[in-house]
């Protein structure tokens, strides 16, 4: 698309395009000097360009232009394409003018090309620039991709996308980790998830599904906490928890076919090659894992939650890189999740789990009223603080379930990064409200 500043991005360049004038605008990612001929390397959304300047041919002006240049300067470029193999990928602009935009202030808080590495504190307090980084603009395409794929996939399977309040008078998850707000001088909450909307929709719409941000005030500090993060949640209505891990089984699987497709070029940047999956995903009971874990030496009581530590010995053992953990014991879920009927002490409930990552847990829900003020109770919650949720299974709620997974942890698999900060574009944790 033809704009005020540009003709072409970057990427749209080619060698079949010899002599053809164009006019780019991007960043000065690199500047080299090498005697005779000047090279700088622009940058935009889309990729980079070289841009090569011969100091015996060029005018007067644009020599004086490029000696004011600094990396990460917005400049502007017209110019004529020239085929060269010696360029990266084959062609270059030799330009008639370039006009600086905006001059950048030296020196760099933090090396935009990845010539000098820097550590995540760094990165992050330095994020803007971060983001310009080509390991990071992959990582953001790559999660375009997936976002894409999961709403294409979800569609097609007649799931609509719906947006839940975000200020909500009770917690979801039974008050813990809550960000309290005051809303026109009452006492509110930022959502921990969508969950108890999203069942309501699902009693109205039947599938529903929404991808939008949660908040916990987590005070774990660690590579795989935020305070806020995406969820990709979904919920339907006549589905069980083994109808619905059918679902998150083939979105994750379309999504890791498709990065691979799709993003060849950004895993090359990132080094990385997702796994390898097929379904159907191996399915282990709670049961099973706890003595899965004890014959290999661990003291894990039947029903403590199962950790990082726990996961990571059971991932050695399973030989699938994602599986599912299902069936745990019903005072582990929330109040929500349904009990089985021949064993209410077991759940019909699953995590996602790879490495030692749950990346995804769901569950076959409690559709009858006084199934759901009895495992409130249990809990040692209030019934009428859920009222709004409560009163509506008086009127026709039927059998349903769902799912929540978590963006950012999806993020690691289908990157190799190592924190979810780093797959977060402005992460909020214990220490960082800004930038």
């Amino acid at each position: 698309m033809r704009t005020r500043y540009k003709t072409h991005r970057c990427a749209e360049i080619e060698p079949s395009m010899q002599r053809q004038e164009v006019t780019i605008a991007g960043w000065v990612h690199q500047i080299r000097d090498l005697g005779g001929k000047k090279f700088i390397i622009v940058r935009d959304g889309s990729g980079l360009i070289q841009v090569t300047i011969s100091k015996n041919e060029a005018s007067p002006e644009l020599l004086e232009v490029v000696k004011e240049l600094t990396l990460e300067s917005v400049i502007k470029v017209h110019g004529k394409v020239r085929a060269d193999p010696r360029a990266p990928r084959g062609v270059e602009i030799t330009p008639s003018t370039i006009e600086i935009l905006n001059l950048a202030k030296k020196p760099l808080p933090l090396d935009v090309s990845g010539k000098v590495s820097a550590d995540l504190d760094t990165r992050l307090r330095e994020r803007v620039l971060d983001l310009r980084r080509r390991e990071m603009q992959a990582v953001v395409k790559i999660m375009d991709t997936a976002l894409r794929v999961i709403r294409d996939y979800l569609r097609s399977q007649g799931f609509v996308e719906v947006f839940t309040p975000k200020i909500i008078a009770a917690a979801t998850e039974g008050g813990a980790n809550l960000f309290p707000v005051i809303y026109f001088g009452r006492e509110a909450f930022l959502a921990q998830s969508p969950q108890l909307y999203k069942e309501l929709l699902a009693a109205s719409l039947e599938r529903v599904f929404e991808i939008g941000p949660a908040w916990r005030a987590e005070e774990s500090d660690t590579p795989y906490h935020l305070s806020e993060f995406i969820s990709v949640d979904i919920e339907a209505a006549f589905m069980d928890y083994n109808d619905v891990m059918k679902i998150l089984e083939n979105v994750v699987y379309e999504v890791i076919k498709t990065v691979k497709e799709e993003n060849a070029e950004e895993l090359s940047i990132l080094n990385y090659e997702p796994p390898t999956v097929s379904l159907p995903l191996p399915r282990i009971t709670y049961g099973e894992a706890i003595e899965m874990l004890q014959k290999r030496g661990l003291a894990v009581p039947y029903g403590e939650d199962l950790g990082t530590p726990e996961l990571r010995v059971l991932s050695s053992i399973i030989s699938s890189p994602l599986y599912f953990v299902i069936d745990f014991p019903t005072k582990l879920r929330p109040f929500y999740t349904k009990p089985k009927d021949e064993t209410p002490e077991i759940s019909e409930s699953f995590d996602l789990v790879w490495k030692h990552l749950e990346l995804a847990s769901g569950s076959s829900r409690v559709h009858k009223k006084d199934m759901l003020i009895r495992a409130l109770k249990e809990r040692g919650l209030n019934p009428e603080s859920f009222e709004f949720f409560v009163r509506w299974f008086d009127y026709g709620m039927p059998p349903h379930a769902g799912w929540g997974l978590g963006l950012s942890r999806f993020m690691l698999m289908l990157t190799g990064r190592s924190s979810v900060k780093e797959v977060t574009l402005f992460p909020r944790d214990k220490k960082r409200l800004v930038p």
